[in-house]
């Protein structure tokens, strides 16, 4: 009895510090990587929508893109001087309910039948991100690679560090579709730190 009840309290506190972030954060990432090296100049221009143009979220998550892709040597440069267009979409909604954007849906960011609320009562929300790269000159998709997570913060500003760096740990992410990759929030307010990037086997 009494070692049903140590392992019960053991699984409630583990799962409680995973509610409240204590155990990091665990993104689920999918790539499709292209049947050869991005080559050619790695230099890109951002493509936005008139929507994305007035959003500070949007910013933010330029912002941290741009910071992770120049350490791949990438370059963000005007668009007509530009090798390949990024596209950025990204998504806060309750898991387990239908797409509502035509980029999600595009992205494959939903899981059906994924339970909106938790053992605790709190809502479900699901957090993805993805990016495309086009080649300019014949606008043919090269590479697309999205990351998804889920919490219980409608807020999506706190996942975008988390989604960024995931989506970019290890690009192109060659060899393998499917990767989990986890990190632990910086103490000192910086960038997250990843712990850990792995193949999910199929």
């Amino acid at each position: 009895m009494k070692i049903t009840l140590i392992c019960a309290a053991l699984v409630a506190a583990s799962l409680t510090a995973g509610l409240t972030g204590c155990a990091g954060v665990s993104t689920e990432v999918r790539a499709s990587p292209p049947a050869t090296p991005l080559a050619g100049e790695h230099s890109y221009a951002l493509a936005r929508s008139p929507l994305q143009d007035a959003s500070q979220d949007h910013m933010q998550y330029e912002t941290l893109i741009r910071s992770e892709l120049v350490q791949y040597g990438f370059v963000d440069v005007q668009q007509q001087s530009a090798h390949y267009l990024l596209s950025i979409a990204y998504d806060t909604r309750l898991a387990g309910v239908g797409v509502g954007t035509a980029d999600c849906a595009q992205a494959g960011c939903d899981r059906p039948g994924t339970a909106s609320f938790s053992l605790f009562g709190g809502k479900t929300y699901r957090h993805s991100l993805t990016l495309r790269f086009f080649e300019q000159t014949n606008g043919h998709e090269v590479y697309k690679v999205s990351a998804s997570s889920q919490d219980h913060d409608a807020d999506p500003l706190h996942a975008i560090p988390y989604l960024v760096k995931s989506a970019l740990a290890q690009f192109p992410f060659a060899d393998h579709p499917d990767w989990r990759v986890k990190l632990r929030a910086d103490d000192a307010g910086g960038s997250p730190r990843i712990t850990s990037v792995k193949p999910v086997q199929p």
